[in-house]
């Protein structure tokens, strides 16, 4: 994607900074290779252009940048408020990073994710309540208001082996597998009850893949 004769990126937010980003993607696509042992499985399915809603998995905090990493074109998550603080907060607003509160329905960041995704870009969204090992029983509409109003794909992503269980031992380079789905098209229309539905085939989709790949883990 092209930028602007302002330097502006159509498929960022507009305090991001295009070259800042790319510098970050390419630091982000070989970060964690000294510490995890990453496989992934159909990221071919992740859609080369055009709008699209990523919806992911939580299992812990390493679940973002690695996917921020691993996607092969530009990304905007969206990243809990309290993370954008002092340096690391500047960072993540000029590489494109969009702030959301928790809890809440924050129409700011949704407009600027929605605006995001409107330029042609790729919009990445970790559902309420999807952290822990891996749950994925309580997500929020957002991903799936933010697809029905800009017409993007949605792509669901399970991310398995980057959780460590409380008093667990360290591990040493453990494994981590990345599973693709294949992109899901979101209804438009029906209100409220459409918008439900459309959250139910997400989250449903999310629990079928996280069982599948813990199956491909235990048989490989």
């Amino acid at each position: 994607m092209s930028t602007t004769a302002t330097g502006a990126a159509p498929d960022l937010p507009p305090t991001a900074w295009p070259w800042l980003h790319g510098v970050a993607k390419w630091l982000g696509t070989w970060l964690f290779r000294p510490f995890l042992r990453v496989r992934v499985h159909h990221l071919d399915r992740v859609p080369a252009a055009g709008a699209v809603v990523l919806v992911a998995n939580h299992s812990a905090m390493v679940d973002g940048p690695l996917l921020f990493g691993l996607i092969r074109r530009r990304s905007a998550f969206l990243v809990k408020q309290e993370m954008f603080v002092g340096p690391l907060g500047w960072g993540l607003v000029r590489i494109g990073q969009i702030a959301v509160r928790r809890g809440e329905a924050d129409r700011r960041a949704l407009t600027t994710a929605l605006g995001v995704l409107r330029g042609g870009g790729l919009v990445g969204v970790f559902p309420e309540g999807t952290r822990g090992a891996g749950d994925v029983r309580a997500a929020q509409h957002g991903a799936a208001w933010l697809a029905r109003a800009s017409g993007a794909v949605v792509v669901p992503v399970v991310c398995r082996g980057t959780h460590r269980p409380a008093g667990a031992r360290r591990r040493w380079r453990p494994r981590v597998d990345v599973m693709v789905g294949e992109p899901l098209q979101i209804p438009t229309g029906g209100g409220r009850t459409g918008l439900t539905t459309g959250t139910e085939t997400v989250r449903a989709e999310l629990a079928r893949m996280v069982r599948e790949l813990d199956h491909v883990r235990s048989t490989a």
